[in-house]
């Protein structure tokens, strides 16, 4: 009897390491910025913070699966021997994990706070309607995948009510970072996306002009992030995001030169470890 589920590709649908960069990513959050909670407890010791990583973990991997449920004739073209869906797990197995995994997540946040769990219920809607619909349409689909990315770490200190104006640098770092990859992973998917009928920006308005706009996006993340770094006024952080951005203007300037597929698959992994090297600022704080 064929199985309906195997390890390895349930391990692959589920992108793991991305799972876990999301997780720290809170975690450092938490103990780094917000330290304590509103009663002045430290917020490690605080159990409601597990509940919320993990409702957030769930959801983003439903959202990895719904994501290759809906892709897997473009995965065929683009990436065949990564394809996971009908092969390791059958479809209808899929479509059950990503709904308990969301309705599990939703249950989570009510256990932290009845607003969490409306956060959580608006993420999964998103991230559906983005495998649905959105990532088949020009740019909208990467802006609602780069603010689900800013929210997961805006939500630790929304849930806290304690140092939202620093997190929120954070999140504006993550917000544009994975903006560009976003982006960066569509001008890397344009054989399948053309193939079927999908309107990513680079198969609308073309390669080139794609360039131009990730180069807008870059601008006016560098600008946000000065805006909000001059207002909390912390030297550490200044000088941090300085070095930072002379590295970010390496990273553009490989964006610049890059025109095959290799290329912009090594600059979504740059991405990635730039967002970690972020993300390990905030011990800096």
């Amino acid at each position: 009897m064929e199985r309906s589920i195997s390890i390895s590709g349930l391990f692959r649908i589920s992108r793991p390491v991305n799972l876990l960069m999301v997780a720290f990513a809170q975690l450092m959050t938490a103990y780094f910025l917000v330290e304590t909670t509103p009663v002045g407890l430290p917020v490690l010791q605080d159990f409601r913070l597990y509940l919320l990583v993990l409702s957030t973990v769930m959801i983003t991997a439903a959202g990895y699966m719904i994501n290759d449920y809906y892709d897997v004739k473009i995965d065929y073209v683009n990436r065949p021997h990564e394809v996971v869906v009908g092969k390791s797990i059958k479809r209808r197995m899929v479509i059950f994990l990503h709904t308990i995994l969301n309705f599990s997540a939703i249950g989570l946040g009510y256990l932290v706070s009845p607003r969490i769990a409306v956060v959580n219920f608006i993420a999964a809607f998103l991230l559906w309607l983005y495998s649905n619909r959105l990532k088949r349409e020009p740019f909208i689909g990467n802006l609602t995948v780069a603010f689900l990315t800013g929210l997961s770490i805006y939500l630790v200190a929304y849930f806290y009510q304690k140092s939202e104006l620093l997190v929120l640098t954070y999140s504006i770092f993550a917000f544009f970072l994975n903006l560009i990859r976003e982006i960066i992973k569509d001008i890397e998917d344009r054989p399948g996306d053309r193939k079927h009928g999908c309107r990513t920006l680079p198969i609308v308005i073309g390669f080139r002009r794609t360039k131009q706009v990730i180069f807008l996006i870059a601008f006016a993340f560098v600008c946000s992030i000065l805006i909000v770094t001059f207002k909390i006024n912390n030297p550490v952080l200044f000088v941090y995001f300085g070095v930072l951005g002379i590295v970010f203007m390496w990273f553009m300037r490989k964006i610049y030169l890059a025109d095959r597929k290799d290329h912009f698959k090594q600059l979504s992994i740059i991405s990635k470890i730039l967002m970690l090297v972020g993300t390990l600022s905030m011990g800096f704080l």
